[in-house]
């Protein structure tokens, strides 16, 4: 409850379209945000301008630059929208700040870094340990609404394969089990 009494009270809301980025790769940016609504993606680009998809959020999710937030270095990653979006943008240190004197908020960000590490550490797993196709079926089981909302190219960068290996393991899934 202490997280949203100062989201409430410190978040400045931002509205953007789709296509729009909250922030760019590099940038310096050591404010976090929460999505109030929309879908976003946090990706990567590589030295040679190819994107990996690092994640995609959505209502409820708070995602910043860690780097950027609290050693205060240049963002790692950038942010777009892929539909129109709301998020509240809040001031990390102003958070952490707050959070020395309240326990009740210190805690509450505890479960969010939990979760948050909880989260990674399962993308760590599917990357290391499953096969793409495992990967995008579990990606189909626990995110059905994000197939309608998400492009088939970002669906393959996220799982690590071009475009035509993600048609592949499509047309596979769809060969072993015709009833779909």
């Amino acid at each position: 409850m202490e997280f949203s009494k100062f989201i409430n009270c410190e978040g400045q809301p931002i509205a953007k379209a789709a296509g729009e980025h909250v922030f760019m790769q590099g940038e310096n940016d050591d404010s976090l945000y929460l999505i109030k609504q929309g879908v976003v993606k946090a990706y990567y680009l590589t030295s040679d301008g190819q994107e990996r998809v690092k994640s995609f959020l959505s209502d409820g999710d708070v995602i910043g630059s860690m780097s950027a937030a609290y050693q205060k270095q240049k963002t790692t990653f950038g942010l777009i929208c892929l539909e129109p979006t709301q998020v509240l943008k809040f001031n990390f240190e102003q958070l952490y700040l707050q959070s020395q004197s309240n326990h009740q908020l210190a805690r509450e960000i505890i479960d969010l870094l939990l979760a948050f590490a909880m989260k990674k550490e399962a993308r760590e797993r599917e990357l290391l340990c499953l096969s793409a196709e495992q990967r995008y079926q579990d990606l189909i089981a626990k995110s059905p609404d994000l197939m309608e909302k998400v492009t088939q190219n970002d669906i393959a960068r996220y799982l690590g394969v071009t475009p035509v290996g993600l048609s592949r393991i499509k047309h596979r899934l769809l060969n072993s089990n015709p009833s779909k």
